[in-house]
């Protein structure tokens, strides 16, 4: 199955770039291009794409505008902004604006490429490391309200999966928080879904960013 690609960015040399190495790949294709975020969702009303890699700074609409208008739709593509700068305000709203991850430009293409093909299946893909940075440093600024999580929905996770979503929103991935709670990474991976369903949630960056806002979890990844 070819995952269908679209590339939103100012700079054509970049899309350039991009679209050769998608192009080199069995599994991927480039179906469409846009040089801002008004272009984009024009081009997105009769373009089938699963994927767009999105620019975050561009004119008429920057790329988390865009990123939350497309998110609104039903049955949207996955977004994977991308940024000049590890942290950057622009990724964590564009994380809130409905993104599935965000990368770095100057990824080497194998880490680019298998970001694609994760969000195309449906994980989300923000490093552990990149995680907790990020949450350290913008978590101050999330409209977390006392000490008990404000959330109703929190409610109806067993204490496990309760467990399981504060290391989630801590960074780890499932093979940390197996060797944390002594459980398969199998297991894990169900409690995972089982908390996005219950939350209905999208995936895991939507887990971190609730788990922050109900104050499920503290700015320094102390829940």
């Amino acid at each position: 199955m070819t995952i269908r690609v679209m590339l939103v960015d100012d700079q054509v040399l970049l899309r350039t770039g991009f679209r050769m190495v998608l192009a080199a790949q069995p599994d991927m294709e480039v179906v469409a291009e846009a040089g801002d975020g008004v272009e984009a969702l024009q081009v997105l009303r009769s373009s089938a794409v699963d994927v767009v890699l999105m620019d975050v700074r561009m004119p008429k609409l920057d790329g988390v505008e865009t990123t939350r208008r497309i998110c609104a739709d039903t049955d949207p593509p996955k977004v994977l902004i991308l940024t000049t700068f590890d942290l950057d305000e622009y990724a964590f709203s564009g994380l809130k604006a409905g993104a599935s991850g965000f990368m770095l430009k100057d990824v080497p293409p194998g880490e680019l490429l298998a970001a694609i093909r994760a969000v195309h299946s449906g994980d989300a893909v923000v490093a552990p490391s990149t995680t907790r940075r990020l949450l350290d440093r913008f978590a101050p600024m999330l409209p977390s309200s006392g000490k008990q999580p404000q959330h109703k929905e929190l409610e109806r996770l067993t204490e496990r999966e309760r467990e399981v979503m504060v290391l989630v929103a801590q960074g780890l991935s499932n093979g940390e928080i197996a060797a944390r709670l002594v459980l398969s990474e199998a297991t894990v991976k169900t409690h995972v879904g089982r908390i996005l369903t219950k939350l209905g949630l999208r995936d895991r960056v939507q887990v971190v960013v609730l788990a922050y806002e109900t104050g499920l979890v503290r700015a320094g990844g102390h829940g």
